[in-house]
C-alpha cells in the first residue's frame, strides 16, 4: 500500500471497535479474545463445554427475536455462546502483499427464514489473501427462485464493489480492469449480462437491474464458482463443521496462539 497503518491508526481502531491488534514481522493479527472472554463471564459460561459449530444447520438467526425471544431462542444463543468457547483466540491474520487486487464473492440462501420465507444475502471482499468487509443481511423482497434471491445478492455486491472502488482510487490504489465478483448460481450470472426483459427478470424491482450496467461496462465481472469453493457461504446459512471450517480458512481466520 502507499500508507501503511501506523499504531496510532491501530489505536483508534481498537478503541471504536473493541478489537485487539497484535503486530508480527509478516503481518497484523486482528481478534476479540478479550471480549468473548468478558461475554462468557457475563452469562457465567466461562467454563461450559466448547462446541465445533454455532449453529445446526435449519435454524433461524437468533438476532431476529431479540425482542419477543422464546426458550428455543435462549438454547440457540447458548450453543453460541459455546461456540466462542472454543473459538475465543480466533482472529483474522493480514499478512503483507505484493498484489491488493480486489476480489469478492456474493451468495445467498433461498427463503432461508422459516416465518417470513425472505432469503439471506451475503457478500465478502478480500484485498490479498484475508477477508476486509462484508455483509450479511436479509433481503428486502421474497425471491420467487434461488436465481432471482442470488442476483439480488449479487445486485448488492456490486453496489459495494463500485464504492469500494472509488475508496481505493482516492487511497491511490486505483484497481485496474474489472473487479471479479464470484457467484455460484450460473443463471443470476447469465441474467446479469442479458439485458432483455424476460419472463425470468420482468418483475425484479428495477433497483436491482443496476448490476446490468456496471457489467456491460466493465467495472466488475461475474465469474461463476463451485458451490463448495464460495467463501460468502459462512455469511448466509448455518454450515456443518467441515465446510464452516473450510470457509474460515479462506476468509483467512487464524489462531492466534500459532502465530
Amino acid at each position: 500500500m502507499t500508507r501503511e497503518f501506523e499504531m496510532t491508526d491501530l489505536g483508534l481502531m481498537k478503541f471504536f471497535l473493541g478489537l485487539e491488534v497484535r503486530q508480527v514481522e509478516t503481518g497484523i493479527f486482528i481478534s476479540q479474545e478479550t471480549y468473548a472472554k468478558e461475554i462468557l463471564k457475563k452469562y457465567k459460561m466461562t467454563n461450559c463445554n466448547p462446541v465445533s459449530t454455532p449453529m445446526e444447520p435449519g435454524v433461524g438467526i437468533v438476532s431476529r427475536f431479540m425482542e419477543e425471544p422464546v426458550h428455543s431462542h435462549w438454547k440457540a444463543l447458548k450453543r453460541i455462546l459455546r461456540y466462542i468457547q472454543g473459538t475465543v483466540s480466533l482472529g483474522l491474520f493480514y499478512s503483507k502483499a505484493e498484489d491488493y487486487k480486489l476480489v469478492g464473492y456474493s451468495d445467498s440462501d433461498w427463503c432461508g427464514d422459516i416465518d417470513d420465507r425472505k432469503s439471506t444475502a451475503g457478500y465478502v471482499f478480500f484485498m490479498g489473501d484475508t477477508a476486509f468487509t462484508w455483509l450479511s443481511k436479509r433481503q428486502p423482497i421474497v425471491t420467487l427462485s434461488t436465481c432471482e434471491a442470488e442476483y439480488v445478492a449479487a445486485s448488492w455486491s456490486v453496489c459495494h464493489a463500485i464504492w469500494l472502488r472509488n475508496l481505493l482510487s482516492k487511497m491511490e490504489l486505483k484497481q485496474l480492469g474489472a473487479t471479479v465478483i464470484q457467484v455460484d448460481n450460473k443463471s443470476a450470472i447469465e441474467l446479469a449480462k442479458n439485458p432483455v426483459n424476460h419472463e425470468r427478470s420482468k418483475h425484479i424491482d428495477v433497483r436491482f437491474h443496476f448490476i446490468r450496467d456496471h457489467v456491460k461496462e466493465g467495472s466488475v465481472e461475474l465469474v461463476h464458482v463451485a458451490s463448495q469453493d464460495q467463501a460468502a457461504d459462512i455469511f448466509t446459512k448455518p454450515l456443518p463443521k467441515v465446510l464452516l471450517d473450510k470457509c474460515k480458512k479462506m476468509i483467512g481466520m487464524k489462531d492466534g496462539r500459532s502465530i
